[in-house]
């Protein structure tokens, strides 16, 4: 009964582009509209279960709209509280700007699109090391104002060269010069070679003022992440922990907190003042221009690649942290894993296989979906 694909039924019937204009048509009015669609198709529904074989009592059937049905699962939800197996947090999910909502992973996979994306070498000036500078690679400039780490490999071989054309001190992977420039030989001087685990700690001056206080608790620093290699870019990565799930936990691991100025429709917030109002994506050619004023570009390149985009709006997608309630499945793992042994299956091998992989690694689970027809 409930979610997107009511929902979606409604906006197209009611010309819904946003979350504001549901918050203009009225929360109850909305849901009152959604409720009197659910029955629409059951007829069709129930047709198409008994085609596929489903056995299921399509007679007798519950709703999850029914009000017994949503105080079941707040006692479920009370219980584990009770148990201190619920906190709240953050989740970085596959977001449409389209029709403002999360999706899953697997709607995420749904429609990739060949398109084509700037592709810059940003200048990051190091503090406290006169005319020198980090240098890394993004496809995503719409995320450079809410920077507030670069990331480096611990193991990765980066050096520091003088670019002879400029003076310029920059720091790179070694494995990318050749990547980074023509000749390598005739434009750059080599000074050292350091491993990335030196780098630590290092920090550089925000390509923005927008959230400069963060320096106060410990953003705008080089931290270590596992996801850094040496296949493309610069080997230093620029992080936007609100913009990449990636990027969320090497930030979180190094206590390092998340800024995020774009709301519910993907547009920039009154904390980037520059851009406010502004699509995220419509954002790019202002936001490069800013950083070419400031002599902040090395680079600038376009890249065409596979890129996702939502299947009901035809609109790109982006990757935003939302407040989400977790229930935290890694307190009861290991009893999960010993129940799983003494459950019999059918078939038997996904008990230690799939099913049983998964338990394994199975992280705190995301519970809550951004809905205004769902459970409340």
């Amino acid at each position: 009964c409930h979610g997107l694909p009511v929902e979606y039924e409604i906006n197209k019937q009611h010309g819904i582009t946003s979350s504001k204009d549901v918050l203009k048509m009225g929360v109850h009015n909305y849901n009152a509209a959604c409720r009197s669609i659910v029955q629409k198709y059951s007829t069709e529904w129930k047709t198409t279960v008994r085609r596929v074989g489903r056995w299921v009592d399509m007679e007798n059937p519950y709703f999850t709209m029914d009000v017994e049905f949503m105080q079941s699962v707040w006692w479920v939800f009370q219980e584990m509280f009770k148990k201190g197996l619920i906190y709240e947090g953050y989740k970085v999910v596959p977001y449409s700007v389209g029709i403002s909502t999360p999706l899953s992973n697997f709607e995420a996979n749904l429609n990739y699109k060949m398109v084509q994306d700037p592709a810059l070498t940003v200048l990051f000036p190091i503090q406290n090391q006169p005319n020198t500078f980090a240098l890394a690679w993004t496809t995503t400039p719409w995320t450079l104002p809410s920077n507030l780490a670069l990331a480096v490999g611990l193991e990765i071989d980066y050096v520091r060269v003088k670019e002879l054309a400029t003076g310029r001190i920059l720091i790179l992977a070694e494995a990318l010069l050749a990547a980074t420039f023509k000749d390598p030989a005739k434009e750059v001087e080599l000074i050292e070679t350091v491993k990335g685990k030196d780098l630590i700690d290092l920090t550089y001056e925000p390509l923005f003022p927008y959230f400069g206080k963060m320096a106060e608790k410990g953003a705008f620093r080089i931290i270590s992440a596992e996801h850094v290699t040496t296949e493309s870019g610069t080997g230093i990565v620029h992080m936007a922990p609100a913009f990449g799930e990636e990027d969320y936990f090497a930030c979180s691991k190094a206590g390092i907190g998340i800024v995020n100025p774009v709301d519910d429709d993907g547009m920039f917030t009154s904390e980037v003042p520059d851009y406010t109002g502004v699509r995220v994506k419509e954002a790019d050619k202002d936001i490069i221009a800013a950083l070419k004023a400031k002599g902040r570009i090395f680079k600038q390149d376009t890249i065409q690649h596979s890129y996702p985009y939502c299947y009901r709006s035809e609109t790109p997608l982006i990757y935003r942290a939302v407040s989400s309630w977790f229930v935290a499945v890694e307190k009861i793992k290991e009893r999960l894993v010993s129940n799983n042994k003494d459950t019999t299956w059918v078939p038997d091998h996904l008990r230690d296989g799939r099913f049983g992989n998964w338990l394994e690694n199975a992280r705190d689970w995301a519970i809550s979906r951004n809905r205004f027809w769902g459970t409340p």
